[in-house]
């Protein structure tokens, strides 16, 4: 816990009160993680089918071009076929067995005082936010304007998030500029993830060599040899499609070595609109459907049943420039709509949302994220991502922003879970004592029992009078943002590793993050 006590004032409730709370690593009882969506459904049943349909056919006639030599050893003699332009096809029956024996959950595990309880279950529109994105640049509060990231804002993301409730898994959030050789790089973004928290984990490596030791320093993490690989705590992928309906080699080698390891296989299928996919969204859709399902297919050819995220994740293209729109309402909807596609597949779902095109958390910001964030959750993905801090279509990430990320997430959780209708909660013989005598629900024991459970209380949102706002000196939401989190990155510098397992992996890895930007100066 925060040592709230210095920030308290005189007063030991109100606003003073709160802003201490915002530090406090307490969750909500009103709401928690994995709580249900599937309610927001944009395609019809018949829609659905149609895509489907279409997206069979293109594996069956198009295909996949540029498959490996390798890949073609795997697939070809267990039923896929080469065309007569070389691409990889999947016959419609193919297909049909396939997604009949694909998984249809997931868990990832936390680790250490998290193990069990943190612990993620990926299965049909149970929802979790989570980190990733690779941004290349990081929000710099103070000069209001961007810089290029480093291996120390991936362990301070990290840190940022272990502290934020609502936020239930960690990544890359940023790519490090300052380590650019790449073994030292994916190591050093392992240990500076590991270190930083224990929650789950979703990151990405750029080859598949770094994959053994990878997993060496995930068994050092998790008390011993072979320990990760019985409650993996870590999920690695990448974007083995390049649209439109080729293969990228670096990352389809890490998905074929996932798959034999049994290990989840996430990816990201992002094609674009109007640039490497149709214009018209169903195109989009339909596309984006076949490459995503075109990798279920190569990992269940290679492992039957080893669990595949269904990560197809629609871009969309402002044709007037040709530019990434990654707010817009169209982003929205076909993020929605792509998730429940994979829901009709019965498949663990993810999908990149809360890309606002916004520069710094504005009023552009809010609309944005709240369209993308909500229609996301509420079609029911399994893994929110790029969720905590975007800004700028992808181009940043924000420690303010991931903050107020966290707050919504709590908001929106609250919406998922609905409104519990029972004899107890419709309140007749309450609303008639309280109706009589004394004319109001406040005190009321039925109130006090709910207050807690019934609502979440945020504690960056303004409520106060706009007097009071003045008086306190007419704070936004940033201002209160960097507070936080200002506070919190002053005062959380953990390593969960200890000093002789870190003196260990610093001895074994080519680890470039200094001990000292661990540590309060």
């Amino acid at each position: 816990m925060v040592d709230v006590t210095k920030t308290r004032s005189r007063r030991s409730g109100g606003r003073a009160a709160r802003a201490a709370a915002r530090t406090a690593d307490t969750a909500s009882p009103a709401i928690w993680a994995g709580t249900s969506g599937g309610r927001y459904r944009p395609l019809s049943d018949g829609d659905m089918q149609k895509i489907h349909n279409a997206a069979l056919t293109i594996l069956e006639n198009t295909g996949i071009g540029d498959p490996t030599e390798e890949l073609l050893d795997l697939v070809l003699p267990k039923g896929a076929v080469l065309n007569d332009h070389g691409r990889l096809c999947f016959p419609r029956a193919l297909m049909e067995d396939l997604l009949a024996m694909a998984a249809s959950e997931f868990y990832v595990h936390a680790r250490g005082s998290r193990a069990g309880k943190d612990d993620m279950h990926c299965t049909k529109e149970k929802v979790y936010y989570a980190n990733s994105g690779t941004a290349v640049t990081t929000f710099d509060a103070a000069s209001r304007s961007y810089r290029p990231s480093t291996m120390k804002d991936i362990y301070d993301f990290t840190r940022l998030v272990d502290r934020l409730d609502n936020i239930h898994m960690t990544g890359d959030t940023v790519l490090a500029t300052d380590v650019p050789q790449d073994f030292e790089h994916d190591m050093t973004m392992l240990y500076a993830i590991l270190a930083g928290s224990e929650k789950p984990s979703c990151l990405t490596f750029r080859y598949r060599a770094h994959i053994k030791p990878a997993i060496e320093m995930f068994d050092i993490a998790h008390g011993g040899e072979g320990k990760f690989l019985e409650k993996p705590s870590v999920i690695f992928g990448g974007c083995p499609i390049v649209s439109p309906l080729r293969l990228g080699r670096e990352n389809l080698e890490i998905m074929i070595d996932t798959a034999k390891l049994g290990l989840t296989c996430d990816l990201a299928v992002p094609p674009q609109a109007g640039a490497t996919s149709p214009a018209p969204l169903a195109g989009t859709l339909a596309q984006a459907v076949a490459e995503t399902l075109s990798c279920v297919a190569i990992v269940n050819l290679i492992n039957p049943g080893t669990p595949v995220v269904f990560a197809a994740w629609p871009f969309i293209t402002d044709l007037r420039t040709g530019s990434f729109t990654g707010g817009s309402g169209e982003q929205a909807l076909i993020s929605a709509a792509a998730i429940q596609m994979g829901n009709f597949y019965n498949l663990p779902t993810s999908v990149g949302c809360g890309m606002t095109d916004a520069k710094i958390p504005d009023a552009q910001y809010g609309l944005e994220k709240a369209l993308t964030f909500g229609l996301a959750a509420h079609a029911g993905a399994n893994r929110l991502c790029e969720f905590g801090g975007m800004v700028g279509s992808l181009m940043g990430c924000s420690f303010e922003s991931m903050i107020i990320d966290n707050e919504a997430a709590g908001m929106i959780s609250r919406t998922l879970r609905g409104i519990e209708v029972s004899d107890e909660t419709l309140s007749v013989d309450v609303i008639h004592d309280c109706a009589v005598d004394p004319g109001h629900f406040l005190g009321n024991a039925q109130t006090l029992k709910y207050m807690e459970t019934e609502y979440i209380y945020p504690n960056l949102m303004d409520r106060e009078l706009t007097d009071t706002w003045e008086k306190a000196g007419k704070q936004t939401m940033f201002d209160r943002a960097r507070e936080v989190s200002d506070r919190i990155l002053d005062e959380h510098y953990p390593n969960y590793f200890g000093s002789s397992l870190d003196a260990e992996i610093r001895e074994k890895f080519p680890i470039k993050l200094p001990a000292s930007a661990m540590k309060h100066r």
